[in-house]
């Protein structure tokens, strides 16, 4: 019985990183239901909500490389029990202390940092450790759940904001954390031997590759200087760099008022938002499938490629009414939105290692989220000077060209690329 009950213990592990995932990317987003409230109440201007969540992204974004040596130093569980209990604290101090000051200290900063630490490294170094059959599909089951999270939560707890306030969401916000949390915490194993187990369909006769990688910040910044000097991490930075630009900075911050600029309404726009989370959430979890059967170069060249189609399309699909284009290329970005997740998680295993690729994938993640930054900034200010998002659609489709043209390079690398074990 007790072998029997073993052999779940790779899905339980997978359940509940599955449930942390979806519950940090919604509790991320959680602030941007308290706009409007905390604004009529306080009497604020945007710019100071605006700079909580500037903050958060940041620390979002730069916590990643750190949270994959967190995790290695100390363990995988101990870091993800911590942040959960950073959110929950964040959230209830924001209703204790509701300033410009302690919003940006507590959404800001705890939940910034917080989220970061169960973000897309913590997602890949679980299915390093635990899978070497299914790898590329259990990133990509994980990638779905960080992008499409706030799809499952953010409906429920706008409920909650309607009944009973701004005050009842953000204490909601903290309870589901906590319960996470305890959930999380007897639950999860940081390592199949912990339980007497090997990665799932790793052969009897191979080696169990040492996960272990850089546990201090010292190391993982000698680890940073010494991957930045190769092309693969250049490329894979770079063209991450583009994915952010044209996924969480462009279409995420700025498809709403665009749809609008062309009499398109609000509520309209945001439906056409959330399919494009749905078919997002599909289009990531084949792209996992496919990365475990396909060179993910290839992949990630198709992807790019597509992806900057789409967008060349955009400006002569924009108008007040949804036409059957504009569903066309509603699905089509969905099914791309992060597909790049999966091959480029494969890729840095395979140039860098497993026990490395961890905080390798953490700053290529931050490239991810500093270019989400740029096309936030550099849209608004387009937009801002010429009345149109023209130039940031034809800007976003070339640079995705671009990113094409620089992973297809890769393929000239391939004898370098190591087989994972």
């Amino acid at each position: 019985m007790k072998r029997s009950f073993s052999g779940y213990w790779p899905w339980i592990v997978v359940a509940v990183t599955f449930l942390a995932l979806i519950a940090a990317a919604a509790f991320r987003s959680t602030v941007s239901l308290l706009f409007e409230p905390m604004e009529s109440e306080f009497g604020w201007d945007r710019t100071i909500v605006s700079v909580a969540i500037g903050v958060n992204l940041f620390f979002y974004g730069i916590t990643a490389p750190f949270a994959a040596t967190l995790m290695n130093r100390f363990s995988i569980r101990s870091v993800a029990v911590v942040a959960l209990t950073l959110i929950a604290i964040g959230s209830a101090l924001a209703v204790i202390f509701p300033t410009p000051l302690g919003l940006i200290l507590t959404w800001g900063v705890l939940i910034g940092f917080a989220t970061g630490c169960l973000a897309l490294v913590f997602a890949s170094m679980v299915a390093g450790r635990w899978f070497h059959r299914h790898r590329g599909l259990i990133t990509g089951v994980f990638s779905a759940a960080y992008a499409t999270g706030s799809l499952i939560f953010l409906p429920l707890l706008s409920l909650v904001l309607t009944t009973s306030g701004w005050r009842a969401t953000a204490f909601t916000v903290a309870s589901l954390a906590v319960a996470i949390m305890v959930v999380f915490g007897l639950l999860f194993r940081d390592k199949p031997s912990e339980v007497g187990l090997r990665p799932f369909g790793l052969a009897a006769d191979a080696p169990v590759q040492d996960s272990t990688g850089p546990i201090s910040v010292r190391a993982n910044f000698a680890l940073l200087g010494e991957v930045v000097r190769t092309r693969p991490f250049l490329i894979l930075a770079g063209t991450f760099f583009i994915c952010g630009w044209t996924t969480n900075g462009l279409i995420g911050s700025h498809f709403i008022p665009a749809t609008h600029d062309h009499g398109m309404p609000v509520t309209t726009a945001a439906g056409l938002l959330a399919l494009i989370g749905i078919f997002d959430f599909i289009g990531t979890i084949l792209s996992g499938y496919l990365t475990d059967r396909f060179n993910p170069i290839i992949l990630l060249a198709i992807y790019y490629g597509f992806r900057g189609v789409a967008l060349f399309s955009v400006p002569f699909l924009l108008g007040p009414t949804v036409e059957p284009p504009m569903f066309f290329f509603v699905v089509f970005y969905g099914l791309d939105w992060i597909a790049t997740v999966p091959p480029t998680i494969e890729l840095c295993r395979r140039y860098f290692g497993i026990e490395r690729s961890g905080v390798v994938f953490g700053w290529v993640f931050a490239s991810h989220m500093i270019g989400a930054g740029f096309a936030s900034v550099f849209a608004g200010i387009i937009r801002d000077l010429q009345g149109t998002y023209l130039i940031a659609w034809i800007t976003a489709a070339i640079l995705c060209m671009l990113a094409t043209a620089a992973v297809w390079t890769l393929r000239n690398d391939s004898e370098a690329i190591t087989s994972p074990t």
